[in-house]
């Protein structure tokens, strides 16, 4: 089984933005070193304990710190941002690191109302970019490709077509993968041939089923010829089930909140989680969570993988290592991510 990595770029209450960013720069060397296939960073914007606003941004900087990982987002939220300066972004990070992009793709806003007017409103974007959604990813696709996208142009102008390209001469493209949770994504993702990732990590529920639709419907494509597909899932592994139990808390907590409509705040010290009562409303999403989370010691947390993959028929699985941290650890690092990713790798490498 093949193993990936899902990062947020989680913000602890003793890091900065650059503290989260050397961390995550550790950890995607971690991964590298480890033997990991792909390493996926989202898009999420005014979130206290989220620093993974701009997928191109931080790719850039890990393929530049990574030696052989594939990189990727997981993932661009598309209506966020016109086609073309995502083809543009993506066509350049292939033609950096060659055969080490994957351009994963998303549909949903990867923020609150507030955030999303500030983000799409000022560029005169609106919800018939939604709607477009199925042909913007058509106009990626096109765009990066050496060919381009021919454009007709009214009949006074000289020329009768106009060819846009999203870089001069593509070599090669990255890899297109539609991200969802839901059945409309699936459905899309087969009616299209995209290799199509399920997000198990934050739905929990419909796995089976929006994975049966997606295969059951596939329409084979150039670039995909069968079904092609994977889940995520939060990962905390420790030396111990109880130490991971202690890891994970301030994740779910920070869950709970979100889904509870409390204040967000930065991602807890394990110390200040395992003080707080979050109420009865927030617990029953703790509890949730823990249960759908893989978290365990070693031997534990890699039988949970391998039992998901075969769940639910996939050969590959990315986890988002979601361990916060104890007080006076550096707060440039993440001991404990990087802990889940090398136990993990032992286990199942």
């Amino acid at each position: 089984m093949r193993l990936s990595v899902l990062d947020l770029v989680p913000v602890r209450s003793d890091q900065s933005t650059g503290d989260a960013l050397a961390a995550t720069t550790l950890l995607a060397q971690a991964a590298d070193r480890l033997g990991y296939t792909r390493y996926w960073v989202a898009e999420h914007h005014n979130m206290p304990a989220v620093a993974a606003t701009s997928p191109p941004v931080l790719i850039a900087h890990l393929a530049a710190h990574t030696a052989a990982i594939r990189l990727g987002s997981g993932g661009v939220m598309l209506p966020n941002h016109a086609p073309l300066a995502v083809a543009e972004q993506f066509a350049l990070l292939e033609a950096a690191h060659p055969g080490r992009i994957d351009l994963g793709i998303g549909r949903a806003p990867g923020s609150d109302p507030v955030t999303s007017l500030a983000l799409r409103g000022a560029a005169g974007r609106d919800d018939r970019d939604i709607e477009a959604f199925p042909e913007y990813l058509d106009d990626v696709m096109a765009l990066m490709s050496s060919k381009g996208v021919r454009v007709p142009l009214p009949r006074d102008l000289m020329r009768d077509n106009y060819i846009l390209k999203a870089t001069p001469a593509a070599a090669s493209t990255p890899r297109l993968w539609l991200l969802g949770s839901s059945m409309y994504s699936a459905r899309l993702a087969a009616a299209k041939g995209l290799p199509y990732v399920f997000a198990h990590h934050f739905a929990g529920q419909g796995t089976a089923e929006a994975l049966a639709l997606y295969r059951e419907n596939f329409q084979p494509s150039e670039q995909t010829p069968e079904p092609v597909t994977f889940l995520t899932v939060n990962a905390v592994v420790a030396e111990s089930h109880d130490e991971a139990m202690r890891l994970v808390l301030p994740n779910l907590h920070m869950m709970a909140r979100l889904r509870t409509g409390q204040p967000l705040v930065p991602l807890d010290l394990v110390e200040d989680a395992e003080a707080l009562d979050l109420g009865p409303r927030a617990q029953a999403v703790i509890d949730g969570g823990r249960n759908l989370a893989v978290a365990g010691a070693p031997a534990e947390a890699a039988d949970q993988l391998l039992s998901l993959a075969e769940e639910f028929g996939v050969d590959e699985v990315m986890v988002n290592p979601v361990a916060s941290a104890y007080r006076g650890v550096d707060p440039a690092t993440a001991p404990a991510r990087e802990a889940t990713l090398e136990l993990l790798a032992k286990e199942l490498f």
